[in-house]
């Protein structure tokens, strides 16, 4: 199983809201159909905010990754924010999101941007393992805080 990636474009719509819905479904995200589409297809059309990747084959994919891109002094530009990655159950335990996890850094680093960050549930520990193995931190000092607009 490859995990090549390809960037998702508008006609790939319909089978990535079907495995958003599934990675929704699993995280307990509450969400709908009309409000999936509305957050996927401007990426997809290609605003600049963020970019979707599907994972594996482009006709049949078996993943995909979400980053959206925000601008930080700290880290000296423009960074990342791994929105989602997803991998169809069937498929895991196949080190195919640690390829994912170690080849788009290095494209995005490329591409300019200084940092890449992710968000995990401090219980998933198979999560926590598997972006420990890539190389990303804990920033112990720090917690990501929201406000619901």
């Amino acid at each position: 199983m490859s995990a090549a990636l390809h960037l998702a474009r508008p006609d790939d719509l319909e089978k990535l809201l079907t495995m958003v819905q599934g990675f929704h479904a699993e995280e307990g995200i509450d969400s709908n159909d009309a409000q999936r589409r509305g957050a996927l297809l401007p990426l997809l059309e290609g605003i600049p905010y963020g970019a979707i990747y599907l994972i594996g084959p482009a006709r049949a994919p078996i993943g995909y990754i979400i980053v959206t891109f925000t601008w930080s002094v700290e880290f000296g530009g423009l960074d990342g924010m791994i929105d989602e990655l997803f991998i169809r159950p069937a498929v895991r335990q196949r080190g195919i999101a640690s390829e994912v996890l170690h080849a788009l850094p290095r494209t995005l680093a490329e591409a300019g941007v200084r940092a890449l960050h992710l968000e995990v549930d401090r219980e998933n520990e198979a999560a926590v393992k598997l972006y420990n193995r890539a190389r990303f931190l804990a920033r112990d000092r720090y917690m990501l805080m929201t406000r619901a607009l």
